[in-house]
C-alpha cells in the first residue's frame, strides 16, 4: 500500500471533528489528528486574510485520495477546502498493518 498523509484546513474543531468521524466511519481513513489554534495568512478575491484555522491530518492509501476529496467537499464549509497529500516513506510496521486494517479494501475509485 502507498500510504500518504492528507492535509485538510478547517474553520473550527467542530467541523474537523465532524470531517474526522466521517471519514474514519467511510474507512476512508485509519486515523485523523487534529491540530487546534493554526493562523493563516493568505489572499482571497483580492483581499489579504489572516485567519485562525484547524488542521486535520487523515492517514490513508493514496488510492483512496480522489475519493476523500469528494467526500470532504461535500461537507466541508469552505468553497475552496485545502485537502493535500503527503507521502509516507517509512513507519513503525505494526502501526501501519494497524491503520491498513481500518481502511477499505475495494480501493478502485470510481471518482476518476
Amino acid at each position: 500500500m502507498n500510504l500518504i498523509f492528507v492535509y485538510i484546513t478547517c474553520k473550527n474543531k467542530e467541523e474537523a471533528i465532524l470531517i474526522g468521524k466521517s471519514l474514519v466511519t467511510s474507512k476512508l481513513a485509519g486515523c485523523v489528528n487534529i491540530l487546534e489554534q493554526m493562523t493563516s495568512i493568505y489572499e482571497w478575491k483580492g483581499q489579504l486574510e489572516v485567519s485562525e484555522e484547524v488542521i486535520l491530518i487523515a492517514k490513508t492509501n493514496e488510492s483512496l485520495f480522489n475519493e476523500i476529496i469528494f467526500h470532504v467537499k461535500k461537507i466541508h464549509s469552505y468553497t475552496t477546502p485545502c485537502i493535500l497529500s503527503i507521502p509516507i516513506q517509512n513507519g513503525n510496521e505494526e502501526y501501519i498493518k494497524w491503520l491498513e486494517s481500518g481502511l477499505k479494501k475495494n480501493t478502485t475509485d470510481e471518482h476518476r
